[in-house]
């Protein structure tokens, strides 16, 4: 049920000048460096995060927000004006973005993506407005059982959405996570477990130089391996009419509506949502065959689809402080820093701050538009930058980073070790995602089974009496088996890169 004093609270928070300044510059950020192929939103978000430290904690989250979008949406320009998604959520744009680029009409395609994407986030946004209170609601009724059960679920709906392929290599990851997690002090007892004799560890691994690490210098290290030269498609100025863009309203709505859905399922993702979205639109059109020939339809579905997803992702995050994808990951570890724990007391305890991250997505989707409009030919130079210019500043951005959550040299060594172990795994078939969301889920999880055990008088059985929790845990493998069955039926011949569209 939505709070009026909330909402009249959170416009007034949201439209505070220097508010709105953040998220316009989040948005241009984002756009920048989605636009760069290669690099990601989530990269964007962790490089971006410690400067946030010092800000208020809404708008810090503002900003962060504005970065999300906005890096989502602009993997849209250098996939239709070079061909090269700029980020994975745009891949299927390139099958009719390119295409229509190469024709002469990059300037509607351009536009088509652009409107298409906001479209998409104020759907996804205003569900995750009307639904978010009530699944909060509901997970108020939770004790220390249900949040073991959600964790487990969590951990391995992330472990079945992005290890699809091979769920043993996800569990694997997600595994070396959650020993890690447990360096530090004991939750309960305050024993030192792990720690080597090094007092930094005392209080566990610092999320800050993990995400900067795991999703920006292991970016760093593939991107040094890659030449790509750009030659960029120019931007001619033509006539966008209004009339077209409501040609293709049902293709937008039922594509916000599936990437909505998608984003809300954990682990999934923004490139899974703009495939779907991609074959259903291509499905139900009159026209299929012109699909991957310059279909403005193709565009809209894709970009709808992957931009839909930010505000499904916020959905759990918000509700159950269970990320949907890499980037609300990063934004969960953005709230614990600021001491703010994601989950149904966020909505009880800070009720004016989880509307004003409510309201401000939808806010930032506007300015996205605006911006969008205004400066889409000069984004679209952003993928003509060097990449020895980029790359170099990345690194001391994430360097002073990581050094200045706690004024820390081991936290720089610490960025560096996750930046290692996240640029090695890939290369080996494993995704990082587990691993972060085990560092993040696994103290949780950890303190609510100890906890239930104490409750129970150390029996199991409490696992299993409590329906919630009974459910969850049942869901979690039906969701193990279902993702395991799916990935023995994937042919042999079909390469790594195939699967993962799939």
């Amino acid at each position: 049920m939505l709070e009026l004093g909330y909402i009249t609270h959170s416009i007034d928070v949201i439209f505070q000048w220097q508010n709105v300044i953040l998220m316009a510059v989040g948005v241009s950020l984002g756009i920048v460096v989605g636009a760069l192929p290669g690099l990601t939103a989530t990269m964007a978000v962790a490089v971006m995060l410690p400067f946030t430290f010092k800000m208020p904690a809404d708008s810090g989250m503002l900003f962060l927000l504005g970065i999300y979008a906005g890096g989502i949406y602009g993997g849209s320009i250098s996939a239709i004006l070079v061909g090269v998604p700029g980020t994975p959520a745009s891949a299927a744009t390139v099958l009719d973005g390119y295409p229509l680029a190469r024709q002469g009409k990059a300037y509607e395609a351009l536009f088509m993506a652009l409107w298409a994407s906001v479209i998409g986030g104020v759907i996804s946004g205003s569900i995750l407005l009307i639904v978010a209170p009530a699944i909060a609601a509901f997970a108020l009724r939770f004790g220390p059982p249900e949040i073991f059960a959600l964790a487990v679920f969590g951990l391995t709906a992330c472990v079945a959405g992005v290890a699809s392929k091979n769920l043993v290599k996800g569990l694997m990851v997600a595994a070396l996570g959650l020993i890690v997690s447990t360096i530090g002090l004991d939750p309960l007892e305050a024993l030192p477990r792990f720690i080597f004799g090094i007092d930094a560890l005392t209080g566990g691994i610092p999320l800050v130089p993990v995400l900067i690490g795991l999703f920006a210098i292991s970016e760093i290290l593939q991107q040094v391996q890659q030449e790509l030269h750009i030659s960029v498609e120019t931007v001619k100025r033509s006539r966008f009419d209004l009339k077209l863009l409501l040609n293709h309203a049902k293709t937008l709505i039922k594509s916000s509506l599936i990437g909505t859905g998608i984003g809300a399922i954990p682990g999934t993702g923004a490139a899974s949502a703009s495939f779907l979205s991609y074959t259903e639109a291509r499905r139900s059109s009159k026209h299929p065959e012109r699909f991957g020939r310059g279909e403005l339809d193709g565009v809209a579905a894709s970009e709808s689809g992957n931009n839909a997803v930010c505000g499904g992702a916020l959905i759990p995050l918000m509700t159950l402080g269970i990320p949907g994808d890499s980037v609300t990951a990063v934004l969960l570890g953005a709230l614990m820093i600021q001491g703010l724990t994601p989950g149904p007391l966020l909505f009880e305890r800070h009720g004016e701050y989880v509307y004003v991250v409510m309201i401000g997505f939808l806010v930032v989707n506007i300015i996205m538009l605006i911006l969008g409009r205004y400066f889409i030919r000069g984004f679209s130079l952003a993928v003509a930058v060097p990449r020895y210019y980029l790359l170099p500043a990345i690194g001391v951005f994430s360097i002073v980073g990581a050094y200045a959550v706690n004024n820390s040299l081991f936290d720089v060594l610490l960025m560096l070790i996750f930046g290692v172990i996240g640029y090695i795994l890939p290369t080996l078939g494993f995704s990082v995602t587990p691993l972060l969301l085990a560092l993040i889920l696994g103290p949780m999880a950890e303190a609510s089974l100890r906890r239930s055990l104490i409750l129970s008088g150390g029996s199991w059985a409490i696992l299993v009496q409590r329906p919630i929790t009974l459910a969850f845990l049942l869901l979690s493998v039906i969701v193990a088996l279902f993702t395991w069955l799916q990935s023995r039926k994937l042919p042999k011949e079909i390469s790594d890169d195939a699967r993962e569209e799939i």
